[in-house]
């Protein structure tokens, strides 16, 4: 081998170990962890296998589901209590505090989970 082509083998890896790096470092920084009293409020559920299966859910600033918990509770299969935002959307958990379900941010103010029997549920901001 030649030292020229040395040199590029070495110049062809440095770009792309750059590449991965700014990379990785851009989408995690366009990924905004929302501030939770951003998402304190009324929520509109709805399944979309059933679309007149709608419920009205509140996210408490406490971090604590009020009205509407029981309806999402049943949907999921599980007691749904608290939430948590995440960079990419907002978690729901169940008693001991673990998520049980994740809904993916799609938009503002719109949210996508979905369930074990492959159903949407979807999470709007009530108007």
């Amino acid at each position: 081998m030649t030292p020229r082509t040395l040199s590029y083998k070495a110049a062809t890896w440095l770009l792309l170990t750059l590449m991965m790096f700014y990379g990785a470092t851009t989408m995690a920084s366009s990924l905004r962890l929302a501030d939770p009293s951003e998402l304190v409020g009324h929520w509109q559920v709805q399944q979309t296998a059933a679309p007149e299966s709608t419920c009205l859910l509140d996210l408490l600033p406490n971090a604590a589901l009020g009205e509407g918990a029981d309806c999402l509770s049943t949907w999921i299969g599980e007691a749904a209590v608290g939430w948590f935002p995440e960079p990419d959307g907002i978690a729901i958990t169940g008693r001991e505090g673990s998520r049980i379900i994740f809904f993916s941010r799609e938009k503002e103010g719109l949210y996508e989970a979905h369930l074990k029997n492959n159903g949407l549920i979807v999470l709007q901001r009530a108007r």
